[in-house]
Formats: C-alpha cells, structure tokens, sequence
C-alpha cells in the first residue's frame, strides 16, 4: 500500500511538472497568495480599517509579482529598494490627487520613466512597475494626507509580508527551479513516447487524434527544453555543467523528435517527408495497420515501453538488472545488433530507438552523475565511452560570446515604448476625465499595460483586445458575484485570493483569462469599499476600451513599428541563424573544426520563438486578411521544419569526434553552401525587395542516395540521415522562397558533387 501511494504521489508530480514546467506558474500563483493572506492576517490583527486592508491586499500583490529576478540576492535588494520608492509613489499620489492638472502632467512623467526603466534590466523594470501601481494604489482608495502615515505602515507590512513568503514560506532558488525543470522535461519526453506507442496502435479513425497530440508533445518538449537552456546559467554554476546538460537536452529532445517521424514514416503507405509533423493541417497517407510483421510490431511496443521506463523511472527507483538489460538491448540497434527482419522504414525506427537510449543515458548521467557500470554490456561500455569523451570535449572548450551593439536614442525599444506610452497614456486620461472624474485612472491603466512585453501596433491591438473582451466577461462574473458576497468581508476576501491565484496561473496561457479574472477581483474589492455598483463595473469596460484605443493610437501615430517591419525584422534574425547553423554543421559534418553548435541552435530556437510570438496578429482566427494569415502560418511552419533538420544537422555533428558510425564526408560542403546562399538570399530579400540575390536550383541532394554511391552498410546509414535532413531543408528552404516573393532561378549554375563512394573512417 505504501509504494502504491508513493507511485500515485509521483505520478501526480509528474503531471503536474508535464503541464506546468518547473511548476513556474504554480509557484508564482502560490507565493502571491501567500503573500497577500499573510498580509491580511497582520492587518486583521491589528484592526486597520477595510479600505486599508485592500491597500495593503493591492500593494502585497504588487510587490510580489513585480520582481522578477532569479537570484535570491538580487530579489531583496530590489525589494528592498522598491520599499522607498513605494512610499515616496503613495506620497505623491496622495498630495497630487487634488491638483488636478500637476497630478496629471506627474502621472505621464511616471509612466514615461517607469517605462523607460526597463532598459536596466529586471531591477529597473520591476521598481518602475512598483512606482507606477502604487500610485494607482492612491488613486484607487482615495488616499488623504490624514491617512498617510498608516498607509505607510500598511505597505512596510505589506513589503515584509511579500519578502516572507518569498524567502521563507515559498522560497524558489535557481536550483531547484532548474531542477523541477528537468524533471518536467522526463516528465514530458515520457509523454511524447507513450503517444508514439498510441501512433503505432492507431487505427484509421484514430488517426487524426493522435497526431494532433504528437505536435502538441512536441511542441512541449521543445518549450520545456528552451526553458531549461534558459535557466542553465543562474541554476548552475558550474558552467562546463551547464554546457554538458545543455547538449543532453537538445540530443533527447532531438532524438525523440526523430523517433516520431520515422514512426510516422513506417505507419505510412508511403515515404512521407518529415514536413507532415511541422504543417498546420497536413494530413498524413496513413494505412490501416502498420506494415510490418506482428514479431516487429510487438517488438516496437515492446521497445517503446522499456524506453519511456528508461525516461522516467529514476536509477535511485530501478530495481535488479532488468532496465540495464533492456537499455543494452536497445542501445544494440544504432550499432545493426539484432535488428528484426523487416521494411528499411521499419528497421530505422529500431535504430531511431537506440539513438534515443542513448540520448536518454546521456541525458541521466548529466542529471543523476555516474551510475554502476559493473554489469555493463559492449553496447552500454561503448555508448558511455563516446559520453565520457563529449563531457572532456565539453569541459575543454571554452566559448564566448560577443554582445552586438543595439539601436540607440529614439530607435531604442525601450525610448520608443516609453515616449509612445506617455502619449497614450495623456490621450487616456483627457478621455478618461470626460467619461468619469473618479475613475479616469482605469483608462491609463489600461493603456500601460497593452504596451508591456509588445512590440508593434499589431500585438498592442491583440492585447488590447483580449484585455476588453476579458474586462466585459469579468464584469458579468463581478455583479454576480457581488450579489452573492454582500458585505461578507472575509468571505469575498477568500475569493479575491482564490482569483489572484486563478490570474498567476493562467497569466502564461491566456491574457483574457488573466483580465477576467483581475476583473471578477474588482468587482469584490469594489464591494468591500463599499463603492459598488454595476454602474461601476460598466464604467471600467468603458474606460477599458478607451485605454486600449488609446494605446493603439499611440502606436500607430508615434514612432510606430509596423507589424509587418517588425515580423521582417524577427524573420531576416530567424533566416540568419539558420544559414550560421546550417553552415557550421555542414562545415564540422565536412571534416571542419569543431564549433559550439548547440549554442547556436538554441539561438535560432529563441529567434523563432520570438518571431512566433509576433506573427499572433497575422495568424488570429478573426484577421480579416485571411491570405496574409495563411501565409504567415505557412512561413513560420516552414521555418519550424527547418529549423528541426538544422537542429538534428547541429546534433549529428556533435557527435561526429566519437560517434563510430559517423565519418566525414567532405562533398557534403558544396550541398550545404548552395543552401546558405539561398538562405542568406531570401534573408536579403526580405530586408530590402530591391535585393538582386536570387534563389539557386540544381539536382536534387538526394541523388547522392542513389544505390553505389554509399560506403558499407555500417556508415550508410548514417550518412543516409544526414543527406535526408540537408535534402529536406534544401526543399523547405525553396518553398520559402515562393511565399516571401523570391521565384528560385533556374537558369543558375547549379550545385554538382562528385559520385565517388564516401570514404571509410
């Protein structure tokens, strides 16, 4: 009974970790509502009147969710100096509340400079943001000059309440953030693997079903891995540490990723390009019955449980000889050691599952250290070999990185942002003043927020949007709430924690969900000031939406950045890490040096992430452009699908010192050159149409897998991988080509290899 508790327990943990990484957003919502409840606790017991108790409630919340360092060190000097400067903002929010026109002009100055701020970082954005909600904090209970010394002391125990529960009651380190990471990051690879066992059992109507699940995996194994890679440096400080579990995350994400489309290709009645797993709609030719022999399927089933047990079940929880038999077993596969008698596609699934044992060992001994290798088979003795010898390749190699000098004066984002808010913000608050001279604030509110984290006038209109329709919902959630609560005031104080916990957790997945419920929060708090009514809540839709156009207004007028300069400008960032990686790899898989490849692919991860998150605008389901949204969703699929091939080419380089499978093979050079030329040509175009480059076409590169012209069996394989990855980024690369307006030229000297056999290592 004990260990069956103890396996529910951990397979609770684990779902909690696959739906939320490093329990980011479990913590933040857990620790603000902690924050929050203890401060109304110490308020309570000393008696503070309600109107102080939400001050108190509002400026806990504020301090908690405004610093956003990792460090603990740094996290209490910036609290600590965000104390004076809360108190310096309450102060002048109070004695400026009845001068009206120096209360304004000291309203925008604020937000210019609270904005402007975050050119210095996570301190500089995290004391503008507690500056600029304090004084809405004044605004919003109507703070006199008669009862500003208690809300001093109202926000000392606020502060104090929101370090407690920061450093002691939920406190979260680097480390163990990092920690709880990884363990999100097995959870989820043990996802991903148990829905390509469902992929092999899948009938025809269950088809569909299970491939939208496979995307939606992997899309969340490679979210989580961007997380991990971003979190390396602060989490350990070790950094040939961090460099080794940066290459173990990438290899198992990578590995798994192929697994999944080698098993797509075998579940095909015919070869299917790995484009199937990246395209929005692409529907894959699948049979009815995966076409391979009943011993080769039992097999795989077989094979994908003992990998997912491998991912999952910790060392420290595997007990007898069972797993390190099952991991020899599977590791025999990359090296031709029993493959089944079956289909090439079929038999390159079991290999694709030794390269995921692999990854999988490698990704353990980076997590857990060293394991007993007593009983150790050839095939396990070899892999740790070639482990060990990337870990001193690893700890040799010292890379750096050079800082490239950004925009300055009024081209700086942060300028920029800052000039355009002060005069959204003044728009806001002559609106404001017209449709209430109580509430006007709401409206500035408003239109400070639609410009945090964006960056054109196209994600300022979609925030803006999701914050109005989130605002109208909460507003019919907040009357009838307020009915329910009456002046209960513990009881709508419980449900105000439990909506600030629901805005923390949802924030990262929805903004509309996020607005909802702070608006559901108002309606409360609104209740307890006694200052109720529906009247009230309509007016904050209204002023809302006049916040939200103001913002828009000010984008658009004032130094604006177009959606389109700003995708150009993220798309050309994009195309040119693709061409470094691309180049790098090909060069390395030629017989080059060796180059921090890893590195640069998570940069091309991170460039795409960023491009994604600026094409929402173009790719919402209510754009009126519909052609325009279609070709945005199909550029950023294309690039997806490169970006794979230019991760699994970075991989399969990195394994080329060690790996006794892998030789270089220096024709491989003249293929990858054609593809960075056309890469770096359509990167041109897209900077400037004018651009005379143009986009080469010649022989296929899969024409080198023509039969004869591969070495022994042994490396064919292999090399075999790597032409596919280069042939369907060839393809991919020219089908963006034809969206982004550049037609491949035929008429250019194409690119010819030699057919000469590849040489034996």
């Amino acid at each position: 009974m004990r260990t069956a508790g103890r396996s529910g327990r951990v397979r609770v943990r684990d779902r909690l970790a696959a739906c939320d990484p490093g329990l980011l957003r479990l913590t933040a919502g857990l620790r603000t509502v902690t924050a929050l409840g203890l401060t109304l606790a110490v308020l309570a017991a000393l008696r503070v009147p309600v109107p102080q108790l939400v001050a108190g409630a509002m400026a806990a919340m504020v301090a908690t969710f405004a610093v956003r360092e990792r460090q603990r060190s740094r996290q209490a000097v910036t609290l600590a100096l965000g104390l004076p400067v809360a108190l310096v903002s309450v102060s002048l929010g109070t004695l400026l509340n009845r001068h009206v026109v120096a209360g304004d002009l000291f309203f925008v100055a604020l937000i210019f400079c609270a904005v402007y701020g975050r050119r210095f970082g996570d301190r500089g954005t995290a004391l503008g943001l507690i500056g600029f909600q304090i004084y809405f904090l004044s605004l919003f209970v109507h703070a006199t000059v008669s009862v500003l010394p208690a809300l001093y002391g109202v926000i000392g125990v606020a502060f104090g309440c929101s370090a407690a529960a920061r450093f002691v009651l939920v406190p979260q380190t680097p480390a163990g953030t990092l920690d709880r990471l990884r363990r999100a990051f097995r959870a989820r690879l043990g996802q991903l693997i148990g829905t390509q066992l469902e992929l092999l059992d899948a009938g025809p109507e269950e088809v569909d079903k299970v491939l939208a699940d496979l995307r939606t995996g992997t899309a969340r194994l490679h979210e989580t891995a961007l997380m991990i890679q971003g979190r390396l440096a602060d989490g350990t400080s070790d950094e040939a540490l961090a460099r080794l579990l940066q290459r173990r995350i990438a290899e198992a994400e990578i590995a798994a990723e192929r697994l999944g489309l080698l098993l797509l290709t075998a579940r095909s009645a015919e070869r299917t390009d790995t484009l199937t797993l990246h395209l929005p709609g692409a529907a894959l030719p699948l049979g009815g019955e995966l076409p391979v022999r009943d011993e080769a399927t039992a097999g795989l089933r077989r094979d994908l449980r003992a990998l997912r047990l491998l991912v999952l079940v910790p060392a420290g929880e595997a007990a007898g000889t069972a797993p390190s038999r099952v991991r020899d077993r599977l590791l025999g596969y990359r090296e031709e050691e029993n493959l089944p008698s079956a289909s090439p596609a079929v038999q390159d699934v079991f290999r694709g599952l030794g390269e995921a044992a692999r990854a999988a060992l490698g990704l353990r001994l980076a997590l857990e250290g060293a394991l007993d290798a007593s009983d150790d088979a050839p095939p396990t003795a070899r892999s740790r070999e070639e482990l060990d010898t990337e870990d001193a390749a690893i700890e040799a190699g010292e890379g750096g990185t050079t800082e490239e000098a950004g925009p300055t004066g009024l081209r700086r984002p942060t300028t920029r942002a800052a000039v355009q808010v002060a005069a959204g913000s003044s728009l806001a608050i002559v609106g404001g003043e017209l449709l209430s001279s109580q509430r006007w604030y709401w409206a500035v509110l408003t239109c400070w927020i639609v410009f945090l984290n964006t960056a054109s006038t196209g994600e300022i209109l979609m925030k803006g949007y999701r914050r109005l329709l989130g605002t109208v919902l909460g507003v019919v959630a907040g009357i009838g709430l307020a009915g329910l609560v009456g002046h209960h005031t513990w009881t709508a104080f419980a449900l105000v924690l439990l909506f600030v916990f629901a805005m923390f957790y949802t924030a990262p997945l929805s903004y509309t969900l996020m607005s909802f419920f702070v608006t559901a929060m108002l309606g409360l708090l609104y209740t307890l000031l006694n200052t109720y009514s529906p009247s009230v809540l309509l007016l904050r839709v209204e002023e809302t939406a006049l916040g939200a156009g103001c913002g828009v207004i000010a984008a658009a007028l004032v130094l604006p950045v177009g959606t389109d300069r700003r995708t150009n400008e993220l798309l050309v960032g994009v195309l040119d890490r693709l061409a470094d990686v691309t180049r790098a790899a090909v060069d390395q898989l030629s017989g080059g040096p060796v180059a921090d490849l890893v590195e640069r692919a998570r940069e091309l991860d991170q460039a795409l992430a960023d491009l994604r998150a600026a094409t929402q605008p173009l790719t919402h389901p209510i754009t009126p452009l519909r052609a325009r949204r279609d070709t945005a969703r199909y550029v950023v699929a294309l690039l997806e699908t490169c970006a794979y091939h230019g991760r699994s080419l970075a991989a399969t380089a990195e394994l080329l010192p060690t790996h006794p499978a892998i030789a270089a093979d220096p024709r491989l050079r003249g293929a990858g050159a054609r593809i960075v030329r056309n890469i770096e040509a359509i990167a041109a175009h897209v900077a400037d149409p004018r651009s005379p480059a143009s986009v080469e076409t010649g022989p296929s590169i899969a024409s080198m897998l023509e039969p004869g012209t591969l070495g022994t069996p042994r490396y064919g394989r292999v090399t075999d991988r790597v032409l596919r990855h280069l042939q369907r980024l060839d393809e991919a690369v020219s089908g963006l080509a034809r969206p982004l307006g550049l037609v491949p030229d035929r008429s250019a000297k194409p690119w010819t290899a030699e057919r000469t056999a590849l040489p034996e290592k």
